[in-house]
């Protein structure tokens, strides 16, 4: 397993989304098949001991290590989507972004009590996704086990707003 590789392939965007904002776009990793199975690999050797019964994947990001994962491991997968996304009968968390708000869902039958569940995304950054995901599994009973991310944004403090929650990022800029 290459980390360093790993890391390497990752390519900065300078001004997305908008100007001054140096993006970290994993999908050159995804592009690559033996780093994405490596990646896939890391979150499985990790997890597939853990007794983890589902994990909810973050949307869109999110899925596309989630799904791989889930498999490998026995899990069931659980979407965290965007408000109207879903089709059924779901729960919400709003949070609050650098200019206003927005509210992720997940389906209200997703979770049973005490099930323990994995919380998958590409990326933290600020940690509001993270936080509002985690609130939503807890919400329904669930036990949070992780949070769980590729790459962590260490000067945007997004773990500081995780305090009492176990995080898991092997590559942190």
């Amino acid at each position: 397993m290459s980390i360093e590789q790993i890391t390497k392939t990752i390519r900065d965007v300078p001004d997305f989304p908008i100007a001054g904002v140096l993006f970290k776009d994993i999908m050159p990793v995804l592009a690559d098949a033996k780093l994405f199975k490596e990646t896939i690999d890391l979150f499985v050797a990790r997890y597939k001991d853990q007794g983890i019964a589902k994990i909810a994947a973050v949307d869109a990001r999110g899925f596309l290590f989630a799904g791989a994962v889930a498999t490998q491991i026995g899990a069931g997968l659980i979407p965290i989507r965007k408000k109207g996304k879903l089709p059924y009968k779901t729960i919400e968390e709003t949070y609050s972004l650098e200019y206003g708000t927005a509210t992720l869902t997940m389906h209200v039958d997703a979770i049973q009590k005490g099930e323990k569940v994995l919380i998958m995304d590409d990326l933290l950054a600020t940690g509001g996704t993270a936080l509002a995901s985690a609130h939503l599994v807890e919400k329904l009973g669930g036990q949070v086990a992780e949070l769980a991310f590729l790459v962590e944004l260490d000067f945007l403090k997004g773990r500081e707003k995780l305090t009492g929650y176990s995080l898991y990022a092997p590559i942190v800029f």
